[in-house]
């Protein structure tokens, strides 16, 4: 009789693996159409097609656009706080998060194309993606004060982005000012 050897990992394993790939290139292909198009611009198709996946296997993953975007969204959340949190003081924090808003190629692209669509995204102050930010800025700074006035700080960013030099001086001023 022939013996099987134990996986070490579940048997669908490899089918999760597979289905985060999947998803992570739907969002990068969006991203990308976001960046070199804007928001408004783009379809499922060309969603699709960026992503090089099948129009059935994007459908799969998402409904439409508006929950192709909320992914989105929600993974550059969870990027930054990712990013904040491995930052070594709070204005360290506030510089990457700053640099990273400021130089993003989507937001870029929204500034020009999507300004309305833009600024109701920023509008959200009680979304739990907003309250996971702000959350993830007090455990820096420990200061309820100085994490809404860093959050509305980053915030304008988005519409108004800053250079590498001002990142780092506005973020010092902000850590010394207010939040300590």
């Amino acid at each position: 009789m022939r013996s099987c050897p134990l996986s070490t990992q579940p048997k669908y394993a490899t089918q999760g693996a597979t289905h985060r790939r999947t998803e992570s290139a739907i969002l990068e292909g969006a991203k990308k159409l976001i960046s070199q198009f804007g928001l408004s611009n783009i379809s499922m198709i060309e969603i699709a097609d960026a992503s090089q996946v099948s129009r059935a296997t994007l459908y799969n993953h998402y409904r439409d656009k508006s929950a192709v975007i909320s992914a989105l969204i929600t993974a550059e959340v969870e990027f930054m706080i990712d990013l904040a949190n491995k930052a070594g003081t709070p204005a360290d924090a506030l510089e990457k998060l700053s640099l990273y808003i400021s130089t993003d190629g989507a937001l870029s692209a929204m500034r020009i194309h999507d300004k309305a669509a833009l600024t109701e995204m920023l509008s959200h102050a009680e979304h739990p993606l907003y309250l996971e930010l702000a959350k993830c800025l007090y455990n820096a700074t420990k200061s309820a004060a100085g994490t809404g006035v860093a959050m509305r700080w980053l915030m304008g960013q988005a519409m108004q982005p800053l250079t590498l030099a001002q990142s780092r001086e506005q973020a010092e001023l902000l850590v010394d000012r207010t939040l300590f």
